[in-house]
């Protein structure tokens, strides 16, 4: 193979990589993860980390990577607005070869969930293989017509939430032992939580959303009453997180739980005041720290909601990650 052919070949295998949008992957892992340690029941032998590496694949590059892959083939139009460096609009991929692309993760993905579903075997292994049928079915149904979940918020946040936040919770936690009460209220959390964000992720595409009929829910009420929607979901979410905590008997979790209120409520309060200018001394964390991971924006809007979300993502994961260690001690005995 010359070297020109093989240079095409690498470029072609980077825009297939890129359609998937490896940076999304990392976005169920925080619930993969925290479901796992709630069960109390993952031991340190090599079928059950293999178990847990098949977890981290099917959700990641399979999974959240199939539905990335079909709104990038569905939204051709959409993104050579919004984003037209993505490889379908900037040319470096076919139609064609999309369609191959999230074909094939889907196969891969159904596959990996039958060998996980009879290796676990029993309801476990039912509830796990039906997770994952919904959040693959959920993920192609959100961007093809003639659904397209995405067009209307009240479709596409809650579509999100059940993807992101929830099924991830029973999946972890059914991979390993039976469906534990206190992760059923973890996965409700995280939904809401997740609903909350993309209510304000949709702030970087408001213009192309206008324009193509896209009812996002700061095209339908403005900026200013969309942060306020989002924010008090979060406030809700915290509140009832502190109570769960108080009834599960982790009273020290729950006034952590607290404080990490108060600091989000601050940002909350400066970034609805100036979406411009509120909370900016996290300008520099989402330019040259999380940048890479949670994107940069141009909008302001957009860009506020980013600089909280460094903040409030932070102290959600951090709470819960302790909420579910606590958890799994729990069940341990």
């Amino acid at each position: 193979m010359s070297v020109k052919n093989s240079a095409l070949v690498i470029d072609k295998i980077k825009a297939h990589i890129e359609l998937l949008d490896p940076v999304t992957w990392i976005s169920v892992f925080p619930c993969l993860a925290a479901g796992v340690m709630a069960s109390g029941a993952m031991k340190p032998t090599v079928h059950d980390y293999l178990l847990l590496f098949a977890l981290f694949v099917i959700y990641g590059p399979l999974g959240t990577g199939f539905s990335q892959s079909v709104n990038d083939y569905y939204d051709l139009e959409l993104d050579r607005i919004n984003e037209p460096t993505r490889p379908i609009p900037s040319g470096r991929l076919s139609e064609k070869e999309a369609a191959w692309n999230w074909g094939g993760v889907l196969v891969a993905a159904l596959l990996l969930a039958g060998w996980i579903g009879i290796d676990i075997g029993g309801t476990r292994g039912i509830v796990f293989s039906l997770s994952l049928l919904t959040g693959l079915v959920i993920g192609f149904i959100y961007s093809a017509p003639p659904l397209k979940l995405k067009k209307n918020i009240f479709l596409s946040a809650p579509a999100v939430g059940i993807s992101y936040g929830f099924i991830t919770y029973l999946s972890a936690n059914a991979l390993f032992s039976e469906i534990r009460p206190e992760v059923i209220w973890l996965g409700i959390l995280n939904f809401f939580m997740a609903v909350s964000l993309i209510i304000m992720n949709d702030f970087k595409s408001t213009e192309g959303d206008a324009k193509n009929g896209m009812k996002s829910l700061a095209v339908m009420i403005g900026t200013r009453k969309t942060f306020f929607v989002a924010f008090a979901i979060i406030d809700l979410v915290f509140t009832v997180f502190a109570f769960l905590a108080w009834n599960w008997g982790f009273h020290v979790l729950m006034y952590i739980i607290l404080a990490s209120m108060a600091l989000s409520l601050y940002i909350q309060i400066s970034i609805y005041r100036d979406p411009k200018k509120g909370a900016s001394f996290m300008q520099h964390a989402v330019d040259d720290g999380f940048g890479n991971a949670i994107g940069k924006s141009e909008v302001h809007a957009h860009n506020a909601f980013l600089r909280f979300q460094v903040v409030n993502n932070f102290l959600f994961l951090i709470n819960q990650f302790i909420a579910a260690g606590m958890i799994g001690i729990k069940y341990l005995g």
